[in-house]
């Protein structure tokens, strides 16, 4: 999986087309998820006693497609940068820094927008012995097979987090890299949004899949597709020790102000044309807030060295 994504031909270091040409993230549904994060960061800044530089820092930027839009709406003291494993596009603001690793020292906002479900982890399934044994993979054509026992870190994990028999996606990689990830924050907050799941819900049968050009396919770790998996999003919270909430994404975009709700039909007479774009605002407002699709997803904020703040997402 390491190899596949992140490996000299890996499918997000190649650099030959962005990731939204291969599967539909929050960001590139619509700019209405910009604008909710852009009240996220005003929130942040106002706990934090608008500091005379505010870190923006976009983990798993893609081509900078959220940051390019944030651009236009905060002030100069916003301090914007993307760290990304592939290189800088062309054209992308100057004023956004291009990294392969994470900033130290950040105070403001670490964004990391459904980063975690590509950190590389290990697969198990258990033989006609019960035995719990690492799922092997044929990189060329994507054909599985058992190989050797896992070992104790990873049944360490396993018995806290996934403790039910049968085939299991071991998490400690991903709770290792975001704890990693919000210790370079000082003082502020860091967001994971990604889709998961919880101890009491875990899929029987794994969720390790790929996309290509907007399809589901094989996961195949050749390079050429998405290689991902679901998180366990309650193991992530925990590994940092610091404070956090975790809520839905629906929850989490409603309370910054994105219902999904249809404009009133006078306004259809008023302002025909307003009506329209105020329809097609709720029509994508309504994908970020699907239950059963991007409104799924978990919005998990920590927040570091702030004291008496409140909720940031009330």
């Amino acid at each position: 999986m390491a190899a596949g994504l992140y490996g000299p031909a890996g499918f997000f270091t190649r650099g030959t087309t962005g990731p939204a040409q291969h599967f539909r993230t929050s960001v590139h549904a619509s700019p209405l998820f910009a604008g909710a994060l852009l009240r996220l960061v005003e929130r942040v800044d106002a706990a934090l006693g608008h500091p005379k530089v505010f870190d923006l820092v976009d983990v798993g930027a893609g081509r900078g497609e959220l940051l390019a839009t944030l651009r236009q709406l905060l002030p100069d003291r916003v301090r914007l940068t993307a760290v990304e494993v592939a290189p800088r596009p062309d054209g992308l603001d100057p004023a956004i820094a291009w990294r392969p690793d994470i900033p130290g020292d950040i105070t403001g906002l670490l964004l990391a927008t459904e980063w975690l479900d590509n950190v590389p982890l290990d697969v198990n399934d258990v033989d006609d012995h019960g035995r719990r044994r690492k799922v092997l993979v044929d990189p060329a054509t994507g054909t599985e097979s058992l190989g050797g026992p896992i070992d104790a870190a990873d049944l360490f994990w396993l018995s806290r987090w996934w403790p039910h028999p049968g085939r299991a996606e071991i998490g400690w990689t991903r709770d290792a890299a975001w704890a990693d990830a919000v210790g370079q924050v000082r003082r502020g907050c860091a967001l994971a949004v990604d889709y998961g799941h919880l101890r009491a819900h875990r899929p029987v049968d794994g969720t390790l899949t790929g996309f290509r050009s907007g399809r589901q396919v094989v996961p195949v770790p050749d390079g050429t597709c998405d290689v991902t998996a679901h998180v366990a999003m309650d193991a992530v919270a925990i590994a940092t020790g610091c404070p956090y909430e975790m809520i839905t994404q629906r929850e989490a975009l409603k309370a910054l102000g994105i219902d999904g709700a249809r404009p009133p039909i006078d306004l259809a007479r008023s302002d025909p044309a307003g009506y329209v774009r105020a329809l097609a605002a709720a029509g994508a407002a309504a994908e970020l807030i699907e239950p059963a699709g991007l409104g799924s997803h978990w919005w998990l904020l920590h927040t570091v060295g702030l004291d008496a703040h409140g909720s940031m997402l009330p």
